[in-house]
C-alpha cells in the first residue's frame, strides 16, 4: 500500500501570518496615524500615509456605490478557495508552487477583512518620488502582488503548470 504524499496545506501557516501582519499593522495605522496626513520615513521617497480604498488595485471601481464591498469579498473567497484547493494537491515540498499561492491568499484575506470590519482597505504605505506618487498600498496588498509575480514566474518559466505537478 502507497501513501499519498502530504500536501501544501501546511503552507496557509503563511498565509496566517500575512493576515496577522496585515492586521496588526493596520490596528497601529488606524490608533497611531492621523487621516490623509503624510508622514516622512525616507523623506522625499517613502511615506506613512493613512487612506482608505472602497475599490480594488488603484482605487478600481472606489467609486461604484458600494455593491463593490461585496463583489470584491465574493471574488477574494472564491480565488481564495481555489488556491487553497490546488495547495491540496500540491507536494508540501514543492515552494514555488505554495508559497505564491498561500502569499496571494493570506493578502485576499487580510483586505476581505478590512472590508467586511470597516467597508473598506485601510492603506498606509505611500512611495512616491519627486511629485509622483504610487497609490497606498498595505501589507496585504504587498503580499498579494508578490504572490502573484510568484505565479506568473512559475507559469511563464516554470515547465509543468501549478497543480499538476502533484498528480504527475
Amino acid at each position: 500500500m502507497t501513501h499519498p504524499k502530504p500536501n501544501a496545506l501546511i503552507w496557509l501557516l503563511v498565509s496566517a501570518v500575512v493576515i496577522i501582519l496585515d492586521q496588526l499593522t493596520k490596528a497601529w495605522v488606524l490608533t497611531s496615524l492621523p487621516e490623509y496626513t503624510a508622514i516622512p520615513v525616507i523623506e522625499g521617497i517613502w511615506n506613512w500615509y493613512r487612506t482608505y480604498n472602497t475599490g480594488a488595485a488603484f482605487s478600481f471601481l472606489s467609486e461604484a456605490g458600494g455593491w463593490q464591498k461585496y463583489f470584491f469579498v465574493i471574488l477574494a473567497a472564491i480565488i481564495s478557495g481555489l488556491l487553497a484547493w490546488w495547495l491540496s494537491r500540491t507536494p508540501r515540498n514543492d515552494w514555488r508552487v505554495a508559497l505564491p499561492y498561500a502569499l496571494v491568499i493570506g493578502g485576499a484575506i487580510g483586505n476581505v477583512i478590512d472590508r467586511v470590519v470597516h467597508g473598506h482597505v485601510v492603506d498606509f504605505i505611500q512611495w512616491h518620488w519627486r511629485d509622483w506618487y504610487w497609490p497606498a498600498f498595505n501589507i496585504a496588498d504587498m503580499a498579494i502582488v508578490g504572490g502573484a509575480i510568484g505565479i506568473a514566474v512559475l507559469g511563464l518559466f516554470g515547465g509543468q503548470k501549478g497543480p499538476a505537478r502533484a498528480e504527475g
